[in-house]
């Protein structure tokens, strides 16, 4: 079953989000300028697109491994879009590595996944309403590291 989500283009050089393969989970955004990041810089990068999700769904927007791979991070790791939101989808990037890197306009430079996203309602209990489980508390490293 196909579904549509409306977008726009809102710069001449944007060019519509779109799955690199049939089996592709995300939509490829290219960036509309040309920018370099400095080590240690956080850049913000344009796509030049908006979208129209619908109520109870949310846009994850990831970097691509090959961005990753030069050591660009998405700062904020993933960043969500939430359906009510009607800007330019932007991401914020640093550079964790050494080295200076320059992108081309048109670059992929990251993806747009879009996720159902259930309307929970958070209800207040006392603490010893809350179901225990095996793990119970245990945080970080509890379920060790085979």
């Amino acid at each position: 079953m196909n579904l549509s989500i409306n977008y726009a283009l809102i710069d001449m050089a944007a060019k519509p989000p779109e799955r690199a393969t049939y089996g592709s989970s995300g939509f490829d955004l290219r960036c509309i300028n040309e920018w370099t990041v400095a080590p240690s810089e956080v850049v913000m990068v344009r796509t030049g697109v908006v979208i129209e999700l619908p109520e109870g769904h949310e846009g994850q927007l990831r970097s691509r491994s090959g961005i990753a791979g030069k050591g660009i991070i998405l700062l904020n790791g993933i960043g969500t879009i939430d359906s009510d939101y009607r800007g330019e989808l932007m991401f914020k990037f640093k550079n964790i590595s050494d080295k200076t890197h320059s992108f081309n306009k048109g670059d992929r430079i990251g993806q747009l996944i879009i996720m159902e996203v259930p309307r929970f309602i958070l209800k207040e209990v006392k603490f010893a309403d809350i179901e225990d489980t095996i793990r119970g508390a245990g945080g970080f490293g509890s379920t060790g590291l085979q």
